[in-house]
C-alpha cells in the first residue's frame, strides 16, 4: 500500500469511526496537533468529573500487589457477588463484561434465537451491528421526533416482532421511559433487551430500572455500564442481569478472560461502598440539573435552532439547515459534538451534545453560537 492509498484508508477509517460512535478524541487530537486532554469532547456522553479517589486507590493497589501478573478469575465470582449485593440480585443471574459493547454482542446472539428484532429508532448503532454478527433479522421502528419535557414518559411503540431492544434513557433523544409502560411490553415479546447504560447518571432514573423485574420475567435482559458514571471508557466494564440459563451459555461461548484484573478490581471497589456511590450520583444529578438548564437556555437563543428536551446529560439539537459546517467549525476549535447521520431517521440537520464542566459548557455554547455567525 503506497502513501496515497494509506492516507485514503486512514481517512476512510476515521470517517467510519465518526459515523458509528462519538468519543473519537485521539484521531481529532492528532489531526489538530493537540493533546487528547485539550479536546472538549461533547460527542461522548461521559461524566466530566475527575476520577474518584477510590478508583485511583484501587488501580494503584492492583499495581502494588502485582495482581496483573496472574490470570484473572474466569468465573468473576467476587465481582458478581458485589454486583449482586448492590442490586439485591442472585450472582448467578449476573454476567460482567468487557464494557456494555461486548454484552450487546452477546445479546444479539440471544436475540438471533427468537426471530425478528425491533430496534426503536433513531437508536444506538451497536444493536444493528450486534445482530449482523449473528445474521439475525431486524427492523427499525420509528420513534416520534417531538416529545414534551415531562419525564418519565410512556414507551410509545408496540411494533410487531419477536424481540425488542430498549434504551432507557433513550440514546440519542434522552427520553426516560416509565417502568410501568416497559413492564407491559415484557408480556408482548419473546425477549426484551433493556440497555440502562445511562440510567444511573439520570436524575430520578433508578426508579424506572427493570433490574427488579428480572426476578419475575425470564425473557428480560438488562444491560448496565460503569463507563458513563465514572468516566472510565478505557477500563471497559459493564454487566448484564437476566436468566441464569441464558447467561451460562454466554459464559461458555465467550472469550476465556473477558475482563482484565484492573477492571475487576475497580468494579469491586467502586460498588462495594454504597455511601460513596450515592454521594457520587447525587453530585452528578445536581450537575445535570443545573448545567442542562443553563446550556439549553443559551442554545435556544440561536435562531433556527431547536433544542429538544432530555432527562439526562445529553440532548439533541435540530437546525433548519445542515449542521455539517458548524460541526467542522467546532472540530477546528478542538470541540467535538455528535453528528447524527448514522442514526436511522435523522440527518445532517441534527446533532447530539453531551454536557461538560461549567467552564467547558460556556465555551461550547459560545463557539456553537459563533459557528452560526460565520
Amino acid at each position: 500500500m503506497n502513501q496515497s492509498e494509506l492516507n485514503d484508508y486512514t481517512k476512510e477509517v476515521m470517517q467510519i469511526s465518526n459515523l458509528k460512535h462519538g468519543g473519537n478524541v485521539f484521531a481529532n487530537a492528532k489531526k489538530l496537533n493537540l493533546l487528547p486532554c485539550e479536546i472538549i469532547d461533547a460527542s461522548a456522553s461521559l461524566v466530566p468529573f475527575d476520577p474518584p479517589q477510590i478508583l485511583i486507590d484501587s488501580l494503584n493497589a492492583e499495581i502494588k500487589n502485582l495482581g496483573f501478573r496472574y490470570y484473572p478469575d474466569r468465573n468473576l465470582c467476587d465481582l458478581k457477588e458485589i454486583i449482586g449485593k448492590f442490586h439485591d440480585i442472585n450472582p448467578e443471574n449476573i454476567l460482567p463484561g468487557n464494557g456494555a459493547s461486548e454484552l450487546i454482542t452477546w445479546a444479539g446472539y440471544e436475540a438471533s434465537k427468537f426471530g425478528i428484532s425491533c430496534i426503536p429508532s433513531p437508536g444506538f448503532v451497536d444493536y444493528g451491528r450486534s445482530l449482523k454478527c449473528w445474521n439475525s433479522n431486524f427492523i427499525h421502528c420509528k420513534l416520534p421526533k417531538n416529545w414534551n419535557n415531562i419525564f418519565p414518559q410512556s414507551f410509545p411503540l408496540h411494533p410487531k416482532g419477536d424481540v425488542i431492544w430498549i434504551t432507557n434513557p433513550h440514546n440519542p433523544t434522552g427520553q426516560l421511559w416509565g417502568k410501568d409502560s416497559l413492564e407491559a411490553i415484557l408480556k408482548k415479546y419473546k425477549l426484551v433487551i433493556c440497555d440502562e447504560a445511562f440510567l444511573s447518571i439520570t436524575p430520578n432514573g433508578e426508579k424506572e430500572s427493570l433490574i427488579p423485574l428480572t426476578k419475575k420475567y425470564n425473557n428480560l435482559l438488562v444491560l448496565r455500564s460503569l463507563t458513563k458514571i465514572f468516566n472510565i471508557p478505557g477500563l471497559r466494564l459493564g454487566y448484564v442481569i437476566g436468566s441464569s440459563e441464558k447467561l451460562k451459555e454466554w459464559r461458555i461461548n465467550r472469550d476465556p478472560w473477558p475482563l482484565n484484573s484492573f477492571a475487576i478490581r475497580a468494579g469491586i471497589d467502586l460498588l462495594s461502598n454504597k455511601e460513596f456511590y450515592e454521594e457520587w450520583t447525587r453530585q452528578i444529578h445536581s450537575w445535570i440539573n443545573i448545567e442542562r438548564k443553563r446550556v439549553c437556555k443559551k442554545l435556544s437563543n440561536i435562531e433556527h435552532l431547536t433544542v429538544h428536551s432530555s432527562s439526562t446529560n445529553f440532548f439533541l439539537i435540530e437546525s433548519k439547515t445542515s449542521l455539517s459546517q458548524n460541526i467542522q467549525y467546532l472540530e477546528n476549535k478542538g470541540i467535538l459534538i455528535r453528528e447524527c447521520t448514522s442514526f436511522k431517521f435523522l440527518n445532517e440537520k441534527w446533532a447530539r451534545i453531551s454536557l461538560q464542566s461549567k467552564e467547558n459548557n460556556s465555551l461550547l455554547c459560545k463557539e456553537i453560537q459563533n459557528s452560526f455567525k460565520k
